[in-house]
């Protein structure tokens, strides 16, 4: 990734290493004092519940939090102490270090539960941020976390302490990264997410919003069953919208799946500017109905949402077309109007999840290679003090949806169809339909209005000829038209 003008950010060995062994020797002092601290506490104890579970206890969780926090420093401390910085073996025991941190990490949340499970959920989404070894491990939470008894479902434990303990526990492995802002969006829609009146209102808003699409299925909710700590639902089963082997055995085409759920969030991110920020592979289901023989995308857990401002859904329009048409110009003006300021090619990165060669290429001129995923990858751990800057300066709207374009990036990726040109199409479909009719709303004159709508019509009917071309390329009517005519040029010569 470079920085505007072609200049390379550095982060000199000498210094990474200074840096690391600080870092180290910071989580050291600070497990003491959460440590002591756990000492002092220990001693409390509640009654009052008639179903008594060690986790009922504020003090059991935080204990937990804290001795897994000491064990994996020590783990750091002992495992990289004597081994050359920078040398194969550095970074194969470092490597091993991150997995089994990571495993503690997944341990811990399925013991402590509740928040912690949301909160190591959106770890595991931060692909871009953390280590392959611990973004692989807490993915499994996505689909795989604990369930909860019935007692425990009538308790609902309030856990606002937890969440903040945990992401100390991440603070001390990554001392560079600053998880403040995480607790901030954590503190406002978690207690959001656990109001399942609000959850039910948002599942009803956006069938609504998204009836248009027949594919897309979101659960009845019976209000005449529900309170804000019950919500009953229709029942809905299918298939992991990232499972191939499902969709293969049931018929289901998996070009089509990854296109309509592509639709599906650029209409709700550019044209209606309420998003469902949860799409982990348990809460997208996929289904063959048995009528028709398409394939159904069924959305659950509509709990969080990301209302978009007007003004930041169109800058987030713009730049997008901007990225699509490798426009660098406006790629700089709309990520420094997002926030990202001198920073603009690290987010341009991160939105894309390509690298800066291929955004100015043109992130729809090709697929994603292995060494490039490799280069982001390799990159992000290097670039991680700036990306902690853009994420503190980009408005709080923009970290929710970096959340959910990660998580269907890992579908697309799990899928095997990222970056098609079709995705791209669609989100320009969306743009130019949202532009045009914020443009349309701000006008006062009926010229005016019709030049646009005129305008846009223009625009999707060559969005329209450029995918029939890209179809035709792809099918065999095209490559027999294109031999054919390749043939009569020949023969004319």
């Amino acid at each position: 990734m470079r920085e505007g003008g072609g200049r390379r950010l550095h982060l000199r060995e000498k210094r990474c290493r200074g840096a690391s062994e600080a870092g180290l020797s910071v989580m050291a002092r600070r497990v003491l004092k959460l440590a002591s601290l756990a000492a002092a506490t220990t001693g409390v104890y509640l009654y009052g519940n008639k179903f008594l579970d060690p986790n009922d206890f504020g003090v059991v969780r935080v204990g937990r939090a804290i001795a897994t926090t000491a064990v994996i420093t020590y783990d750091y401390l002992t495992s990289l102490r004597s081994v050359p910085y920078g040398s194969e073996e550095y970074d194969f025991l470092k490597s091993q270090v991150h997995l089994r941190s990571a495993e503690r990490l997944r341990e811990l949340c399925c013991a402590n539960r509740g928040t912690f499970i949301k909160v190591g959920q959106h770890l595991g989404a931060l692909d871009y941020l953390l280590p392959e070894e611990y973004t692989r491990t807490l993915k499994v939470l996505h689909s795989q976390a604990p369930q909860s008894t019935r007692q425990e479902i009538e308790q609902v434990i309030r856990e606002d302490l937890g969440k903040e303990v945990l992401l100390l526990v991440v603070k001390q492995i990554f001392p560079d990264f600053e998880f403040m802002w995480l607790v901030e969006e954590a503190k406002k829609n978690l207690p959001l997410e656990l109001d399942f009146l609000n959850e039910g209102r948002n599942a009803e808003k956006v069938a609504h919003m998204l009836k248009n699409f027949d594919f897309l299925k979101v659960p009845r909710i019976y209000w005449e069953l529900s309170t804000r700590r019950v919500l009953l639902m229709e029942f809905m089963e299918g298939g992991q919208v990232n499972d191939r082997a499902y969709m293969k055995r049931n018929g289901i085409n998996v070009n089509e799946v990854s296109r309509n759920l592509g639709k599906l969030y650029s209409e709700m991110i550019f044209v209606n500017g309420f998003v469902h920020c949860d799409p982990h592979p348990g809460n997208v289901l996929v289904k063959k109905c048995p009528a028709s023989g398409k394939a159904h995308i069924i959305l659950l857990d509509h709990g969080l949402y990301q209302v978009l401002s007007e003004s930041f859904r169109m800058d987030y329009c713009h730049l997008w077309q901007a990225l699509i048409k490798a426009d660098m110009k406006r790629v700089q003006k709309y990520s420094r109007r997002l926030g990202a300021g001198d920073l603009y090619p690290l987010f341009a990165c991160m939105l894309t999840a390509r690298s800066w060669e291929s955004v100015n290429r043109g992130i729809d001129r090709s697929p994603v290679s292995a060494s490039e995923d490799i280069e982001i990858r390799s990159n992000a751990a290097a670039y991680l003090p700036q990306i902690t800057q853009l994420l503190n300066n980009v408005p709080r709207q923009m970290l929710l949806l970096l959340k959910t374009n990660d998580l269907l990036r890992g579908i697309e990726s799990a899928l095997q169809t990222r970056a098609s040109a079709s995705s791209f199409l669609n989100m320009s479909r969306c743009c130019i339909r949202a532009v045009s009719t914020y443009q349309r709303s701000k006008s006062h004159s009926l010229y005016r209005r019709a030049q646009i709508s005129l305008t846009e019509a223009l625009s999707l009917w060559q969005i329209n000829l450029y995918e029939l071309f890209l179809w035709l390329k792809g099918s065999r009517l095209g490559n027999w038209v294109i031999a054919l005519l390749s043939r009569m040029h020949h023969c004319t010569h």
